[in-house]
């Protein structure tokens, strides 16, 4: 397996599945590690956790206890907040199954917790805490009992949490086992993050999410077979961007050509130039429809134009008359895409020059729907034996590659990857990253990056960030590729202005200079 460079492997950045967690805990266990051990480090370090946020607890908690080990949590959380003071109930809406979490529950009682005989009042202002299933429920729950819940959740008296998975949430799939999930005000992942919590489909019932560190060894983590990490804004401190020699000149400062915009969508043009220029980029080229190229010397001189593309009858972008002439190995990234249009007989032409070119190639919008209409679709990436990097948004990847079906967006993105040998940025909510190794998974990003244009901004700024980093390191890895995608989207949430995208192309050329100020420093 490739070196991983970016993020660290820890508990904080690594996402499981629900066997992965099973996997792990078993292997603890057998190492030595008791149960009843490993249950009161989770319960303690929630119950730390609620002790930082005090103005949870100040009208009361009620424990929701389940039937397994979760609710053994639930029943440590219970205890620890009892002895610090606070009025604490508990109910259990099904039988207790797990001895040691009966044990738990019967010690409650014993110093003098309320154990609730009848369903706790949902209009009442306590926190109510969800210990029920967590990451061993596989299948659907008492409606009753979530509808009990969201009932507390949309009358806002009182705060829900949720202890590792709300109660009727698949925790691989991220989507309710049935019609609905508990929906909580924050969910407390333990241990690590299950992969169902950070997918989109789990945004409206999860909250905020936590991670609460249960000290799973580093040894441990190191063996996980399919590595898929959380990456947010927090990241961005320990991102390092080449440190370029004084004496290069532009042509040793990176390298891209843009093939952006149309007669029908000249804008995208602009936007994916803009892109390129704020990644610092030493010489950016482009070849861009007639009308474009007509006034960009007035909008960005900077810009060499290579050439121009003409259009067809429907107002969309030629490339190949203007690709034939052009020195593709000039260039240690080429952009495809932006606001191009559709034009399939003139893809089938063009498609050779694209295959053989040796450097990185970016892939976006239209030239994916012209590959996807096209004769070989999705098997051009495998005529293509050069790195190539992706980045549909979920409708485009369904057209790409409509035999890729799978539980999460996380999936579709590594067997894309691994089928095709390519690097995919799966677009959405929370955006995905991967090759056929490992996956980066964007989280608690900004929802003002799902704007028209943004997506060509993008594209430009990648073209122009990988040329950069591929005049210091040949093999450019797809962590780089998250890097970008992380930059651009932490630049949209930082953007003063407002979240127009030549707004934030401006936050980013800002973003870029601060972060190699602060390694110069």
């Amino acid at each position: 397996m490739n070196e991983i460079v970016w993020p660290t492997i820890d508990s904080k950045h690594l996402i499981v599945d629900s066997k992965q967690m099973l996997i792990l805990e078993k292997e603890m266990f057998s190492d030595g590690m008791p149960q009843e051990a490993l249950m009161e480090k989770a319960g303690i370090q929630i119950s730390r956790w609620l002790l930082k946020r005090k103005p949870l607890l100040k009208y009361g908690i009620t424990v929701f206890i389940g039937p397994g080990h979760n609710g053994g949590d639930g029943a440590v959380i219970a205890r620890e907040l009892f002895l610090k003071g606070f009025m604490v109930k508990v109910w259990c809406p099904f039988p207790i199954k797990k001895p040691l979490t009966n044990n738990h529950l019967n010690y409650l009682t014993s110093i003098g917790v309320t154990k609730l005989v009848e369903p706790p009042d949902a209009n009442g202002k306590e926190l109510w805490i969800d210990a029920v299933f967590g990451n061993n429920q596989t299948r659907k729950v008492d409606n009753k009992l979530v509808k009990l819940f969201n009932q507390k959740f949309l009358n806002r008296y009182g705060k829900v949490i949720s202890i590792d998975i709300p109660t009727g949430l698949c925790p691989d799939k991220g989507e309710p086992f049935l019609d609905n999930a508990v929906k909580a005000d924050h969910t407390l992942a333990i241990g690590l993050n299950k992969i169902g919590l950070t997918q989109d489909s789990a945004l409206p019932f999860i909250g905020e999410l936590h991670h609460i560190d249960i000290g799973v060894p580093i040894s441990k983590l190191s063996k996980v077979d399919k590595k898929i990490f959380k990456v947010t804004y927090k990241d961005l401190k320990n991102i390092n961007l080449p440190s370029l020699p004084r004496n290069s000149n532009k042509y040793k400062r990176g390298r891209t050509l843009l093939i952006a915009g149309s007669e029908k969508y000249p804008g995208a043009a602009y936007l994916a130039l803009k892109g390129a220029i704020s990644s610092g980029a030493g010489y950016i080229s482009a070849v861009l429809p007639e009308l474009v190229a007509e006034s960009i010397w007035q909008v960005a001189p900077e810009i060499v134009l290579k050439d121009t593309m003409q259009s067809n009858q429907n107002g969309n972008a030629s490339l190949f008359s203007a690709l034939k002439n052009i020195d593709l190995s000039a260039f240690d990234s080429v952009a495809v895409g932006p606001g191009i249009g559709i034009d399939s007989d003139d893809w089938q032409k063009a498609k050779d020059i694209l295959t053989g070119f040796e450097g990185l190639l970016i892939l976006d919008a239209d030239a994916l729907n012209r590959i996807s209409e096209s004769k070989l679709c999705s098997k051009f990436f495998l005529e293509r034996r050069f790195k190539t990097w992706i980045t549909p948004h979920s409708k485009e990847f369904s057209r790409l590659f409509p035999n890729i079906k799978c539980e999460t967006n996380v999936e579709k993105a590594l067997n894309a990857s691994q089928e095709f040998n390519i690097s995919v940025l799966l677009k959405g909510a929370n955006s995905i990253v991967a090759d056929n190794k490992k996956a980066w998974q964007l989280f608690g990003t900004d929802s003002h990056t799902a704007r028209a244009g943004l997506g060509d901004l993008l594209s430009g700024f990648i073209a122009g960030s990988s040329a950069i980093d591929l005049t210091f390191c040949r093999n450019i890895t797809t962590d780089f590729f998250a890097k970008y995608v992380l930059l651009h989207s932490f630049a949209a949430s930082k953007c003063k202005k407002g979240s127009n995208a030549s707004a934030i192309g401006d936050e980013l050329s800002k973003l870029m200079r601060n972060i190699k100020m602060r390694q110069i420093s």
